[in-house]
């Protein structure tokens, strides 16, 4: 096994997923990550499809490889019944999607074509 040093990543992507039926709290979620981190991350579109390789409705939360801890711990305290996928960003989308992430709640399949 070859291994990788942690400066390889150089950001993290959180996506929240949701659907019709948990949309109200996704919405209130997002408020609430707005107002804690207060602009110290980047809050990405709100979008009601699924997009890219994301099977659900999604909205991304974009951060820094030194904000990880806390922000993960954030996360899966008070994410509620909302399922959380984590990536690393390391030049490999594929890879950082398939095989490099993380899950707060359940997984759901990726649609994993999308990067074809």
């Amino acid at each position: 096994m070859t291994f990788r040093d942690t400066s390889a990543i150089e950001s993290w992507h959180a996506h929240v997923y949701f659907d019709s039926g948990s949309r109200d709290a996704a919405w209130t979620f997002r408020e609430q990550i707005e107002a804690h981190w207060n602009g110290k991350l980047q809050m990405g579109r709100f979008h009601e499809r699924p997009v890219g390789p994301h099977p659900m409705w999604s909205y991304q939360l974009a951060f820094a490889q030194e904000q990880f801890a806390e922000l993960v711990g954030w996360l899966t305290l008070n994410h509620g019944a909302l399922d959380i996928f984590l990536h690393p960003n390391t030049g490999d989308a594929l890879r950082d999607h398939r095989d490099a992430a993380l899950w707060i709640g359940r997984s759901h399949e990726l649609v994993l074509s999308a990067f074809n």
